[in-house]
């Protein structure tokens, strides 16, 4: 199998990386960029702290959590009344997708959902630069952008090389100060992103290396993220293990727990790595008897089993893990997050429908049908 492989054209990785955005814009050719990031951005002086760098820069922060298509189009007329050159997403994931899926919607109008997956977009885009404040999505390094159809509730994933963006800036001093959910919920969207990447079946030797070694760094040190945002180290190694999470997938894939995942964010409104976390243990259990080697070897990358140790011992190692994390981490499920009931039993079947319809589940080790993934979530609920 030929593997497909995508990078950015530049990666900066290392405290003290965001002082470089200028440099980088500069060696680009580019001058003229928008800031597109959000509210807390600037609240905290981040966004502020950028433009100084930059000797100056437009910022639009009208951004939302979970974007949706109302706010890109509205990202989009401030893209198209002015006179810029490139966008800097700057944020969690939620700012960097809004800056790719600008970029595309900018230079070939049209809407969100005219790309939207099975469509694979390469045509012509803004140059972006990914800056990242959370170590999670990956964001900044992936072919990838997901925007909620504002109309019809669907979590749409978009593909392609257009969405990839030209430069990464990776700076763990970025996270310091996010507090534990938002770290606890960030690490297991990255941690998810690396095991359902090496599971796929598009996996493939040059995306298994980068997922393997962002389980081994992610897995030594979610925990202390969570409990002392301060220890600079294990800051450091999430950052290094979401980005790496994140290459991995955009040259593999991502598998049944984002299918599953995007709904619940759509119609509930539950951040994506939240979601992702209440679906990895109940998800994994269903997927591993179809690809029990490579589960096994997620385990051993994790540092839960021995090479010694037969394949079943270390995936039921990983199952423990995966369902003490979600403990140690205070992961409620769907009933404890809130959610009405009446209303999640109803809305089975569409969620079934529109997760199949992502793509997602198609690359997983064991293919669900529709009432499979219902059975699927009914579990997740009664967790």
């Amino acid at each position: 199998m030929i593997a497909a492989i995508a990078l950015p054209r530049i990666l900066r990785i290392g405290g003290g990386a965001l002082g470089e955005t200028a440099s980088v814009l500069e060696q680009l050719g580019l001058s003229r960029p928008l800031i597109i990031t959000d509210p807390t951005m600037v609240a905290i002086g981040l966004a502020e702290r950028l433009q100084g760098l930059l000797g100056g820069a437009a910022v639009f922060s009208d951004t939302v959590p979970e974007p949706d298509s109302d706010a890109v189009d509205r990202a989009r007329r401030a893209v198209l009344e002015g006179d810029y050159d490139s966008l800097i997403g700057l944020g969690g994931g939620s700012p960097i997708d809004t800056a790719k899926a600008v970029a595309v919607l900018a230079r070939q109008g049209g809407r969100m959902r005219d790309h939207k997956a099975p469509a694979q977009n390469s045509g012509p885009a803004l140059p972006v630069i990914g800056i990242p404040t959370t170590a999670g999505t990956g964001s900044e390094a992936t072919r990838f952008t997901v925007v909620t159809d504002s109309e019809t509730q669907e979590k749409m994933l978009c593909i392609g090389q257009s969405f990839l963006p030209v430069a990464a800036i990776v700076d763990y001093e970025l996270t310091l100060s996010k507090p534990p959910r938002l770290t606890a919920d960030t690490g297991v969207d990255a941690l998810t992103h690396a095991i359902e990447a090496y599971v796929s079946r598009r996996a493939n030797p040059f995306s298994d290396g980068f997922a393997l070694g962002a389980m081994r760094a992610i897995a030594a040190h979610l925990r202390r993220a969570y409990r002392d945002g301060q220890d600079r180290a294990a800051r450091e190694a999430m950052m290094l293990g979401a980005t790496q999470a994140g290459i991995a997938f955009s040259n593999s894939s991502v598998a049944l727990v984002h299918g599953m995942s995007r709904p619940i964010g759509a119609h509930f409104h539950v951040p994506h790595g939240l979601s992702n976390a209440m679906l990895l243990p109940a998800v994994t259990a269903y997927s591993a008897p179809a690809a029990e080697r490579r589960y096994a070897e997620c385990a051993r990358a994790m540092g839960l089993a021995q090479d010694g140790q037969d394949d079943r011992f270390a995936v039921a190692a990983l199952l423990d893990e995966l369902r003490a994390l979600n403990s140690d981490l205070a992961v409620p499920g769907p009933r404890a997050w809130g959610i009405d009931p009446a209303r999640w039993n109803t809305l089975l079947p569409l969620m079934a429908q529109q997760a199949i319809a992502s793509g997602s589940p198609a690359n997983n080790p064991r293919v669900p049908d529709a009432e499979a993934i219902q059975v699927l979530y009914r579990e997740v609920w009664g967790s």
